[in-house]
């Protein structure tokens, strides 16, 4: 697939580089950014090789994960990052994390948009899921408003920040 590079109305989800490693950082090391999600806060090593990572798998044949940038239309640095990864049966998760000073705006409703647009348009994909802390009521409106449906709970799904 040639590389992605979709756009909204207000955001573009485009391939990661290099240079987004800091923009990443102020998110995936940032304890607030990091509250709700499924792992620590991240150290810059760690977040170069989140980076790396989503470089590699952007060349991979079939590619089964699509690790993304979040950039506002007509800008390229990036406020988030968002993921989907292909399951067998034409399934995906997707995921995403904004930075901080974006959250309120809606943003993470468009990044879901486009990440189903993705799926269903270009990947001809069935079904895409999303997974969210419990406690994280944001996540929840913002799934529901761009469209998804609560199928139930997993509990005690991942350990993390000690429970």
């Amino acid at each position: 697939m040639t590389p992605v590079h979709l756009a909204g109305t207000r955001l573009v989800l485009r391939e990661v580089e290099p240079e987004d490693t800091a923009a990443l950082l102020a998110i995936y090391g940032n304890p607030e950014a990091t509250r709700h999600l499924s792992f620590e806060p991240r150290t810059r090593d760690q977040v170069q090789g989140i980076v790396y990572r989503s470089i590699t798998s952007a060349k991979d044949t079939p590619r089964s994960e699509y690790r993304l940038a979040i950039t506002p239309l007509g800008e390229h640095r990036l406020i988030g990052y968002a993921r989907l990864a292909t399951e067998p049966q034409r399934a995906a998760t997707v995921g995403f994390a904004l930075n901080p000073a974006e959250w309120g705006k809606g943003l993470g409703t468009e990044t879901v948009h486009l990440l189903c647009a993705l799926g269903f348009k270009l990947l001809g994909l069935h079904r895409i899921w999303a997974a969210r802390s419990p406690l994280d009521e944001a996540s929840a409106h913002t799934l529901l408003r761009a469209g998804m449906t609560e199928d139930g709970r997993i509990r005690d799904h991942v350990f993390v920040h000690g429970s």
